[in-house]
Protein backbone atom coordinates (compact mmCIF):
# COMPACT_ATOMS: atom_id res chain seq x y z
CA UNK A 1 0.00 0.00 0.00
CA UNK A 2 1.71 3.65 -1.20
CA UNK A 3 2.75 5.81 1.57
CA UNK A 4 -0.25 8.41 1.36
CA UNK A 5 1.59 12.41 1.81
CA UNK A 6 -1.47 15.22 1.59
CA UNK A 7 -0.35 18.42 1.39
CA UNK A 8 -2.92 20.85 2.56
CA UNK A 9 -2.26 24.55 0.32
CA UNK A 10 -0.81 25.39 -2.98
CA UNK A 11 0.99 28.30 -2.38
CA UNK A 12 4.39 29.06 -2.43
CA UNK A 13 5.38 26.31 0.30
CA UNK A 14 2.84 23.40 -0.25
CA UNK A 15 3.64 23.58 -3.64
CA UNK A 16 7.32 23.81 -3.61
CA UNK A 17 6.73 21.21 -1.07
CA UNK A 18 4.90 18.52 -2.73
CA UNK A 19 6.88 19.03 -5.70
CA UNK A 20 10.12 18.37 -4.02
CA UNK A 21 8.55 15.08 -2.30
CA UNK A 22 7.91 13.94 -6.04
CA UNK A 23 11.51 14.35 -7.10
CA UNK A 24 12.62 12.45 -4.22
CA UNK A 25 10.28 9.56 -3.69
CA UNK A 26 9.80 7.21 -6.14
CA UNK A 27 6.06 6.73 -7.51
CA UNK A 28 5.06 3.58 -6.73
CA UNK A 29 5.81 4.16 -2.97
CA UNK A 30 3.70 7.01 -2.50
CA UNK A 31 0.89 8.99 -3.04
CA UNK A 32 0.79 12.79 -3.52
CA UNK A 33 -2.20 15.14 -3.13
CA UNK A 34 -1.88 18.71 -3.15
CA UNK A 35 -5.76 20.34 -2.04
CA UNK A 36 -6.14 23.82 -3.28
CA UNK A 37 -9.43 25.60 -3.69
CA UNK A 38 -7.77 27.80 -6.06
CA UNK A 39 -7.54 26.24 -9.64
CA UNK A 40 -4.31 28.77 -10.65
CA UNK A 41 -1.28 29.18 -8.53
CA UNK A 42 -1.34 32.76 -6.28
CA UNK A 43 1.76 34.94 -6.62
CA UNK A 44 0.89 36.49 -3.54
CA UNK A 45 4.37 38.67 -3.58
CA UNK A 46 2.40 40.59 -6.27
CA UNK A 47 -1.04 40.96 -4.88
CA UNK A 48 -0.02 44.67 -4.68
CA UNK A 49 0.54 44.77 -8.28
CA UNK A 50 -2.85 43.13 -9.07
CA UNK A 51 -4.49 45.55 -6.63
CA UNK A 52 -3.38 47.98 -8.66
CA UNK A 53 -4.49 47.70 -11.46
CA UNK A 54 -1.72 45.51 -13.44
CA UNK A 55 -2.24 41.76 -14.86
CA UNK A 56 -0.82 38.92 -13.86
CA UNK A 57 -0.02 35.73 -16.07
CA UNK A 58 -2.32 33.39 -14.97
CA UNK A 59 -0.33 29.74 -13.42
CA UNK A 60 -2.88 26.85 -13.89
CA UNK A 61 -1.94 24.24 -10.73
CA UNK A 62 -2.91 20.88 -13.21
CA UNK A 63 -0.33 22.69 -16.25
CA UNK A 64 2.57 23.27 -13.16
CA UNK A 65 2.24 19.52 -11.85
CA UNK A 66 1.35 17.55 -15.26
CA UNK A 67 3.62 14.78 -15.22
CA UNK A 68 5.23 15.30 -11.87
CA UNK A 69 3.17 12.57 -10.17
CA UNK A 70 1.61 14.86 -7.83
CA UNK A 71 -2.09 15.11 -7.65
CA UNK A 72 -4.07 18.09 -7.35
CA UNK A 73 -7.39 18.27 -5.26
CA UNK A 74 -9.69 21.40 -5.90
CA UNK A 75 -11.15 21.53 -2.39
CA UNK A 76 -11.57 23.75 0.41
CA UNK A 77 -10.24 22.41 3.48
CA UNK A 78 -12.87 22.72 6.34
CA UNK A 79 -11.17 20.33 8.85
CA UNK A 80 -8.20 18.21 10.38
CA UNK A 81 -8.63 15.38 12.71
CA UNK A 82 -4.91 14.13 13.29
CA UNK A 83 -5.96 11.91 15.39
CA UNK A 84 -7.84 9.83 12.76
CA UNK A 85 -5.28 11.23 9.90
CA UNK A 86 -7.77 12.51 8.21
CA UNK A 87 -9.01 15.53 6.03
CA UNK A 88 -12.41 17.22 5.62
CA UNK A 89 -12.50 18.95 2.12
CA UNK A 90 -15.62 20.22 0.21
CA UNK A 91 -15.17 20.19 -3.75
CA UNK A 92 -17.29 19.81 -6.53
CA UNK A 93 -18.59 16.76 -5.15
CA UNK A 94 -19.54 17.78 -1.87
CA UNK A 95 -18.14 16.79 1.80
CA UNK A 96 -15.17 14.12 1.53
CA UNK A 97 -12.88 12.87 3.68
CA UNK A 98 -9.19 12.77 2.64
CA UNK A 99 -7.02 9.99 4.99
CA UNK A 100 -3.37 10.46 5.04
CA UNK A 101 0.02 8.79 6.62
CA UNK A 102 1.98 12.24 6.39
CA UNK A 103 0.40 15.18 6.54
CA UNK A 104 2.07 18.81 4.99
CA UNK A 105 0.28 21.59 6.34
CA UNK A 106 1.05 24.42 4.62
CA UNK A 107 -2.43 26.74 4.84
CA UNK A 108 -0.86 29.55 5.60
CA UNK A 109 -2.25 33.08 6.27
CA UNK A 110 -4.49 35.98 5.82
CA UNK A 111 -4.97 39.69 7.26
CA UNK A 112 -5.53 40.16 10.24
CA UNK A 113 -7.87 43.19 11.36
CA UNK A 114 -6.31 43.06 15.44
CA UNK A 115 -9.75 43.78 16.02
CA UNK A 116 -9.77 47.50 15.59
CA UNK A 117 -13.79 48.65 14.94
CA UNK A 118 -14.51 49.00 11.48
CA UNK A 119 -11.73 47.35 9.98
CA UNK A 120 -13.68 44.77 8.98
CA UNK A 121 -16.59 46.43 7.16
CA UNK A 122 -14.85 49.21 5.96
CA UNK A 123 -10.98 47.93 5.16
CA UNK A 124 -9.53 46.34 1.85
CA UNK A 125 -7.10 43.88 2.24
CA UNK A 126 -4.35 42.55 -0.74
CA UNK A 127 -3.69 39.15 1.51
CA UNK A 128 -5.84 36.99 -1.07
CA UNK A 129 -6.43 37.19 -4.56
CA UNK A 130 -10.38 37.83 -4.09
CA UNK A 131 -8.80 40.82 -1.53
CA UNK A 132 -6.86 41.95 -4.00
CA UNK A 133 -9.72 42.27 -7.37
CA UNK A 134 -11.80 44.04 -4.95
CA UNK A 135 -9.36 46.83 -4.17
CA UNK A 136 -8.54 46.83 -7.58
CA UNK A 137 -12.50 47.58 -8.25
CA UNK A 138 -12.31 50.40 -5.74
CA UNK A 139 -9.54 51.77 -7.09
CA UNK A 140 -10.68 51.70 -10.94
CA UNK A 141 -13.71 53.42 -9.75
CA UNK A 142 -12.58 56.12 -7.51
CA UNK A 143 -12.52 59.86 -8.97
CA UNK A 144 -9.26 61.93 -9.01
CA UNK A 145 -8.37 63.70 -5.59
CA UNK A 146 -9.66 61.23 -3.76
CA UNK A 147 -7.47 59.91 -0.69
CA UNK A 148 -6.50 56.20 -0.26
CA UNK A 149 -4.95 55.57 2.58
CA UNK A 150 -3.17 52.30 3.64
CA UNK A 151 -2.26 51.67 7.04
CA UNK A 152 0.67 49.68 8.30
CA UNK A 153 4.47 50.96 7.64
CA UNK A 154 5.90 47.20 7.03
CA UNK A 155 6.88 45.72 3.72
CA UNK A 156 3.56 45.06 2.69
CA UNK A 157 2.35 48.44 3.29
CA UNK A 158 5.48 49.83 1.56
CA UNK A 159 4.93 48.31 -1.49
CA UNK A 160 1.16 48.61 -1.74
CA UNK A 161 1.40 52.11 -1.24
CA UNK A 162 4.09 53.16 -3.49
CA UNK A 163 1.96 50.93 -6.18
CA UNK A 164 -1.06 52.35 -5.80
CA UNK A 165 0.67 55.95 -5.99
CA UNK A 166 2.54 55.29 -8.99
CA UNK A 167 -0.46 53.58 -10.52
CA UNK A 168 -2.86 56.44 -9.95
CA UNK A 169 -1.14 59.70 -9.53
CA UNK A 170 -4.08 61.36 -9.50
CA UNK A 171 -4.90 60.21 -6.19
CA UNK A 172 -4.26 61.75 -2.71
CA UNK A 173 -2.31 58.95 -1.68
CA UNK A 174 -1.32 58.22 2.38
CA UNK A 175 0.60 55.69 4.45
CA UNK A 176 0.30 55.85 8.43
CA UNK A 177 2.49 53.61 10.59
CA UNK A 178 2.59 53.06 14.34
CA UNK A 179 6.76 53.67 14.64
CA UNK A 180 8.40 55.92 11.97
CA UNK A 181 8.84 55.38 8.39
CA UNK A 182 10.69 52.80 7.59
CA UNK A 183 12.27 52.89 10.79
CA UNK A 184 13.98 49.33 11.01
CA UNK A 185 15.94 50.25 7.87
CA UNK A 186 19.23 51.31 7.74
CA UNK A 187 20.22 54.89 7.36
CA UNK A 188 20.42 54.56 3.60
CA UNK A 189 17.05 52.43 3.53
CA UNK A 190 15.45 54.82 4.77
CA UNK A 191 16.92 57.91 3.36
CA UNK A 192 15.96 56.27 -0.36
CA UNK A 193 12.34 55.33 0.88
CA UNK A 194 11.72 59.02 1.75
CA UNK A 195 13.07 60.08 -1.37
CA UNK A 196 10.67 57.76 -3.17
CA UNK A 197 7.52 58.88 -1.10
CA UNK A 198 8.55 62.37 -2.18
CA UNK A 199 9.16 61.49 -5.83
CA UNK A 200 5.56 60.01 -5.74
CA UNK A 201 3.82 62.68 -3.64
CA UNK A 202 2.88 60.35 -0.90
CA UNK A 203 2.21 61.33 2.82
CA UNK A 204 3.30 59.78 5.47
CA UNK A 205 1.75 59.75 9.32
CA UNK A 206 4.34 58.32 11.01
CA UNK A 207 3.46 57.60 14.85
CA UNK A 208 -0.12 56.87 14.18
CA UNK A 209 -1.60 54.09 15.60
CA UNK A 210 -4.92 53.22 14.11
CA UNK A 211 -7.55 52.75 16.55
CA UNK A 212 -10.60 53.26 14.24
CA UNK A 213 -12.05 52.80 10.27
CA UNK A 214 -14.83 54.40 9.17
CA UNK A 215 -16.48 54.79 5.64
CA UNK A 216 -14.34 57.83 5.11
CA UNK A 217 -11.98 58.19 7.41
CA UNK A 218 -9.60 56.45 9.90
CA UNK A 219 -8.76 57.40 13.74
CA UNK A 220 -5.77 57.11 15.69
CA UNK A 221 -4.68 57.14 19.43
CA UNK A 222 -3.59 60.38 19.71
CA UNK A 223 -6.89 61.34 18.37
CA UNK A 224 -6.10 62.88 15.18
CA UNK A 225 -8.94 61.87 12.52
CA UNK A 226 -7.27 61.30 8.62
CA UNK A 227 -9.36 61.50 5.96
CA UNK A 228 -9.73 57.81 3.78
CA UNK A 229 -12.06 57.21 0.87
CA UNK A 230 -10.68 54.01 1.07
CA UNK A 231 -8.55 52.18 3.33
CA UNK A 232 -5.83 49.62 2.65
CA UNK A 233 -4.82 47.13 5.79
CA UNK A 234 -1.30 45.54 5.98
CA UNK A 235 -0.82 45.80 9.61
CA UNK A 236 0.02 41.89 9.86
CA UNK A 237 -1.25 38.50 9.14
CA UNK A 238 -2.95 35.99 11.07
CA UNK A 239 -2.35 32.43 10.60
CA UNK A 240 -5.45 30.13 8.95
CA UNK A 241 -7.54 28.96 11.92
CA UNK A 242 -8.29 25.03 11.19
CA UNK A 243 -4.48 23.99 13.04
CA UNK A 244 -6.05 25.49 16.29
CA UNK A 245 -8.80 23.91 16.42
CA UNK A 246 -7.17 20.23 16.26
CA UNK A 247 -5.21 18.47 19.27
CA UNK A 248 -2.04 19.46 17.28
CA UNK A 249 0.44 21.96 19.78
CA UNK A 250 0.10 25.50 18.92
CA UNK A 251 0.59 28.57 19.57
CA UNK A 252 -1.33 31.62 20.97
CA UNK A 253 -0.84 32.91 17.64
CA UNK A 254 -2.22 29.30 16.07
CA UNK A 255 1.26 28.22 14.65
CA UNK A 256 2.03 24.89 14.58
CA UNK A 257 5.16 24.33 17.04
CA UNK A 258 7.43 22.13 14.71
CA UNK A 259 10.64 21.11 15.15
CA UNK A 260 14.00 22.16 13.05
CA UNK A 261 12.50 19.44 10.53
CA UNK A 262 9.36 21.55 10.25
CA UNK A 263 7.77 18.03 11.87
CA UNK A 264 4.92 18.41 14.79
CA UNK A 265 6.01 18.15 18.06
CA UNK A 266 2.85 16.66 19.01
CA UNK A 267 2.09 14.48 16.16
CA UNK A 268 5.46 13.61 14.32
CA UNK A 269 2.92 12.39 10.99
CA UNK A 270 2.37 15.76 10.60
CA UNK A 271 4.52 18.78 9.17
CA UNK A 272 4.09 22.53 9.15
CA UNK A 273 5.83 25.13 6.47
CA UNK A 274 5.47 28.71 5.80
CA UNK A 275 3.36 30.88 7.71
CA UNK A 276 1.46 27.96 9.65
CA UNK A 277 4.80 27.11 11.59
CA UNK A 278 6.33 28.07 14.15
CA UNK A 279 9.91 28.15 13.33
CA UNK A 280 12.60 29.57 15.63
CA UNK A 281 15.67 30.89 13.45
CA UNK A 282 19.50 32.58 14.13
CA UNK A 283 19.29 34.44 18.05
CA UNK A 284 16.37 32.31 18.74
CA UNK A 285 13.80 34.48 16.92
CA UNK A 286 10.82 33.44 15.48
CA UNK A 287 11.00 33.61 11.68
CA UNK A 288 8.97 36.05 10.36
CA UNK A 289 5.88 35.53 7.99
CA UNK A 290 7.21 36.07 4.81
CA UNK A 291 7.97 33.98 1.39
CA UNK A 292 11.64 34.34 2.45
CA UNK A 293 11.12 32.21 5.32
CA UNK A 294 8.73 29.91 4.01
CA UNK A 295 10.26 28.90 1.10
CA UNK A 296 13.09 27.08 3.04
CA UNK A 297 10.67 25.93 5.36
CA UNK A 298 9.30 23.59 2.49
CA UNK A 299 12.27 22.65 1.13
CA UNK A 300 13.39 21.25 4.63
CA UNK A 301 10.18 19.59 5.21
CA UNK A 302 10.38 17.93 2.08
CA UNK A 303 13.64 16.48 2.17
CA UNK A 304 13.30 15.41 6.18
CA UNK A 305 10.12 13.45 4.85
CA UNK A 306 11.99 11.78 2.44
CA UNK A 307 14.65 10.73 4.68
CA UNK A 308 12.55 8.98 7.25
CA UNK A 309 10.65 7.61 4.74
CA UNK A 310 13.68 5.94 2.46
CA UNK A 311 16.94 6.19 4.44
CA UNK A 312 19.19 9.11 4.38
CA UNK A 313 20.45 11.98 6.26
CA UNK A 314 18.10 14.69 8.03
CA UNK A 315 18.24 18.42 6.85
CA UNK A 316 20.45 20.31 9.32
CA UNK A 317 20.93 23.84 10.09
CA UNK A 318 18.79 26.97 10.64
CA UNK A 319 17.30 28.85 7.77
CA UNK A 320 18.97 32.49 7.96
CA UNK A 321 17.76 35.61 5.70
CA UNK A 322 20.34 37.77 3.82
CA UNK A 323 18.35 40.78 2.69
CA UNK A 324 14.86 42.50 2.59
CA UNK A 325 13.43 42.55 -0.97
CA UNK A 326 11.15 45.88 -1.08
CA UNK A 327 9.56 46.87 -4.75
CA UNK A 328 8.75 50.26 -4.79
CA UNK A 329 6.65 50.56 -7.84
CA UNK A 330 7.62 48.98 -11.04
CA UNK A 331 10.66 51.51 -11.82
CA UNK A 332 12.49 51.93 -8.28
CA UNK A 333 13.11 49.12 -5.41
CA UNK A 334 15.36 48.38 -2.18
CA UNK A 335 17.15 45.47 -1.15
CA UNK A 336 17.76 46.06 2.64
CA UNK A 337 20.61 43.37 3.78
CA UNK A 338 20.72 41.70 6.46
CA UNK A 339 21.93 39.39 9.60
CA UNK A 340 21.23 36.20 9.96
CA UNK A 341 18.30 36.92 12.58
CA UNK A 342 17.03 39.70 10.63
CA UNK A 343 18.57 43.11 11.32
CA UNK A 344 19.39 45.94 9.17
CA UNK A 345 23.22 45.87 8.11
CA UNK A 346 24.50 49.18 6.67
CA UNK A 347 24.41 48.38 3.15
CA UNK A 348 21.53 48.69 1.17
CA UNK A 349 21.10 48.34 -3.18
CA UNK A 350 18.30 51.33 -3.77
CA UNK A 351 17.08 52.45 -7.15
CA UNK A 352 16.17 50.84 -10.63
CA UNK A 353 18.85 48.41 -9.92
CA UNK A 354 17.17 47.05 -6.55
CA UNK A 355 13.48 46.83 -8.58
CA UNK A 356 15.27 44.57 -11.44
CA UNK A 357 16.81 42.60 -8.53
CA UNK A 358 13.46 42.26 -6.76
CA UNK A 359 11.14 41.55 -10.00
CA UNK A 360 13.82 38.23 -10.40
CA UNK A 361 13.75 37.48 -7.06
CA UNK A 362 9.81 36.91 -7.40
CA UNK A 363 10.52 35.62 -11.00
CA UNK A 364 12.68 33.15 -9.14
CA UNK A 365 9.97 31.84 -6.65
CA UNK A 366 7.34 31.93 -9.17
CA UNK A 367 9.69 29.92 -11.25
CA UNK A 368 10.58 27.23 -8.71
CA UNK A 369 6.88 26.59 -8.30
CA UNK A 370 6.06 26.20 -11.57
CA UNK A 371 9.32 23.86 -11.71
CA UNK A 372 8.94 22.07 -8.58
CA UNK A 373 11.02 18.71 -9.44
CA UNK A 374 14.13 20.39 -11.04
CA UNK A 375 17.27 21.13 -9.56
CA UNK A 376 16.86 17.84 -7.53
CA UNK A 377 18.87 14.24 -7.82
CA UNK A 378 17.06 11.91 -10.85
CA UNK A 379 17.34 8.99 -8.67
CA UNK A 380 14.06 8.64 -6.81
CA UNK A 381 14.18 6.27 -3.30
CA UNK A 382 12.24 3.23 -3.07
CA UNK A 383 10.35 3.32 0.11
CA UNK A 384 7.98 0.36 2.16
CA UNK A 385 5.57 1.40 4.99
CA UNK A 386 5.18 -0.76 7.46
CA UNK A 387 2.11 -2.48 7.85
CA UNK A 388 2.38 -1.51 11.60
CA UNK A 389 3.08 1.35 13.45
CA UNK A 390 6.62 1.12 13.56
CA UNK A 391 6.80 3.33 10.62
CA UNK A 392 8.47 3.31 7.32
CA UNK A 393 11.93 1.00 6.43
CA UNK A 394 14.16 1.20 3.65
CA UNK A 395 13.40 -0.96 0.81
CA UNK A 396 16.00 0.00 -2.46
CA UNK A 397 17.17 2.58 -4.22
CA UNK A 398 15.39 3.08 -7.88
Amino acid sequence: MPHRIVVLGAGYTGAIAAGRLARRLHRKDVTITLVDKEADFVERVRMHQLAAGQDLKPRPLREMFAGTGVGLRLAKVTGVDVDRRTVAVTGAHGAEELAYDTLVYALGSGWDPQGVPGTAEYADEISSRPGALRLRERLARLDAGRTVLVVGGGLTGLEAVTEIAEARPDLDVALATRGGLGDWLSRRGRGHLRKVFDKLGITAYEHATVTGVGADRVTTADGRTIPAAVTVWTTGFAVHPIAGATALEVTGSGQIVVDATMRSVSHPDVYAVGDAAMVMGPGDKPLRMSCASGVPTAWHAADAIAARLAGGKLPTGRIRYVNQCISLGRGEGLIQYVTADDRALRAALTGRLAAVYKELVCRGAAWGVANPTLGLPTRRRRVTRSRTTAGPTVDALA
